[in-house]
């Protein structure tokens, strides 16, 4: 009687996920000073100032908290209002003119066009330049004494006028100006990545069907590059948030208190005034603004990815 064959059972499979929590545990061990860096200064200082927003500190921080008496004081002084307007006149517009302005520059960058290197390069260099630098040049040319206005009045147009700095209600688009000159390349630059990372064939075809560039632009280019004007948009909202060097550099926050912005009120309370508590609680405040800006950033960019 012959015993039938039997198959032999497959043998087990190794399991392989203990062993993925130890792959590159030397990039691992070398990320921890970053964290516990990140953690302790950036996380613990955070908390620390948002703590000491609560307290009536002036020269040195102090645990006398008063409650929310410094957002009463803050809310209720003049020149953070002013300072919140101003801020709103410069973030609508800065946003505005720097996606308008650099997207159209990296539209005709991306025409292939001659000595494209060189005018890429003279687009961006005003990035490198630092902000101080960038509002002293500006101060000098739109100065009325000897710059735009004096040359245009030697030509002999003797009534023109052009004097932003001067004037209490045109000062922060004389701001204004200076910030686009130094952002709009950075701006460019991204949006021309996007652009080159659209298929040709998309182009191609737009052709065939007679469809005018700039719809293919409006409706299908520009929804192409979401991820990309998401990103431009916090990368300029950050900036708009904390603009300083350009103010002090071009006006002081002058004429008056006409172009104070809140980072150079937190600046002034905490190093000027001496009052700490109250620049704890204006720099809370912009805290807040940024998260405002930062968590839909993060939902849109993450939370999408993670649904998908």
């Amino acid at each position: 009687m012959t015993v039938p064959a039997t198959t032999a059972a497959p043998p087990a499979r190794k399991s392989t996920r203990p062993n993925q929590y130890f792959r590159n545990m030397s990039a691992k061990i070398a990320s921890i000073p970053m964290i516990l860096t990140a953690v302790v200064i950036f996380a613990g200082g955070t908390l620390w100032t948002v703590l000491y927003s609560f307290t009536n500190s002036r020269l040195l921080p102090r645990m006398s908290f008063v409650g929310l008496d410094q957002y009463e004081r803050l809310w209720a002084a003049p020149r953070w209002t002013v300072s919140i307007i101003n801020l709103g006149i410069y973030g609508i517009f800065s946003l505005i003119f720097s996606l308008l302005i650099g997207f159209l520059l990296a539209a005709l960058m991306d025409q292939k066009i001659r000595f494209e290197n060189t005018f890429r390069t003279i687009f961006l260099y005003p990035f490198a330049l630092s902000f101080i630098v960038t509002g002293l040049v500006w101060q000098w040319i739109l100065n009325p004494e000897f710059g735009i206005q004096s040359v245009i009045r030697s030509l002999g147009w003797t009534s023109f006028r052009f004097d932003p700095l001067y004037d209490p209600a045109l000062v922060m688009y004389g701001i204004l100006i200076a910030a686009l000159w130094q952002g709009t390349g950075l701006v460019m630059c991204l949006m021309l990545a996007g652009l080159r990372g659209i298929d040709g064939e998309i182009w191609k075809a737009s052709r065939i069907d007679g469809i005018p560039a700039w719809k293919t632009y409006l409706f299908i280019v520009i929804p192409m590059m979401r991820p990309v004007f998401i990103t431009t948009l916090v990368i300029i909202a950050s900036g708009i948030v904390k603009v300083y060097d350009l103010v002090v550099a071009q006006t002081s926050g002058g004429p008056g208190i006409a172009s104070e912005v809140p980072a150079k009120y937190v600046y002034d309370y905490m190093f000027q005034a001496q009052n700490l508590g109250q620049g704890f609680a204006a720099s809370t405040m912009m805290l807040l603004a940024v998260a405002i800006i930062i968590i839909p950033w993060a939902y849109l960019e993450f939370g999408g990815r993670k649904r998908g």
